[in-house]
C-alpha cells in the first residue's frame, strides 16, 4: 500500500509511542525513583522508559531507553503488554511494555532518578506511580510465548485512572 493511502487524518485520534521495560535479575526488578526534581512521579518509582523516536521500532526505543537510562544493555526482552492510554483529547499514548533482563554490572543512575533492585514481595510499600500497583504484578507473572496483555486507561471526569484488562 503507498504511503498516501495509510490513512493518515488529522481528524482521526492518534497516539504517541512510549515504552515501558522492567527488566529482571533473579526475582528482583530494576525501577527508577524519580527525582525530586522531576515534573511528574516525583519520589516515585517507575519502570525505564521514554518516547520512541521518528523511524525506530519500539524495541529499539526499548533497548535504548534502558541502555540510556540505566547504562545496561537490555537483553532478552519480549513485549508482555500493550496500554492504550485515552488522555480525553485527540491523542494519546500508546505504551509498550517490555520484560526483559539487565545485562552484567550496576545500573547508573541519571538525571531521571535514582535506579533500585526491588523484590517483589517489597512493591506493595513503595510509592509507585499510580498504575503499576495493577499492571507490573501482571508483567512480572507474563512468561515469553504467553499471549501479550492488553490494557486500556482512561480518567474519569474527577480525573481518577481507571485500568481496564481486556
Amino acid at each position: 500500500m503507498p504511503v498516501q493511502d495509510q490513512g493518515v487524518f488529522p481528524e482521526r485520534y492518534s497516539i504517541i509511542p512510549r515504552v515501558l521495560v522492567f527488566a529482571r535479575r533473579g526475582e528482583a526488578v530494576l525501577l527508577l525513583k524519580g527525582a525530586p526534581t522531576k515534573r511528574l512521579w516525583a519520589n516515585q518509582y517507575n519502570g525505564v522508559g521514554g518516547h520512541v523516536e521518528a523511524g525506530e521500532s519500539v524495541l529499539a526505543a526499548a533497548r535504548r531507553e534502558f541502555l540510556e537510562e540505566t547504562g545496561l544493555e537490555l537483553t532478552d526482552a519480549h513485549l508482555a503488554a500493550i496500554v492504550m492510554i485515552d488522555t480525553g483529547q485527540p491523542t494519546g499514548i500508546g505504551m509498550y511494555v517490555f520484560s526483559g533482563t539487565a545485562a552484567a554490572g550496576e545500573p547508573q543512575a541519571g538525571p531521571e532518578g535514582a535506579l533500585e533492585w526491588v523484590a517483589p514481595q517489597d512493591l506493595a510499600s513503595l510509592p509507585l506511580v499510580e498504575d503499576l500497583p495493577v499492571l507490573l504484578p501482571r508483567v512480572l507473572a507474563w512468561q515469553p510465548g504467553e499471549p501479550v496483555i492488553f490494557a486500556r486507561y482512561f480518567y474519569t471526569p474527577k480525573n481518577a485512572l481507571v485500568v481496564e484488562f481486556t
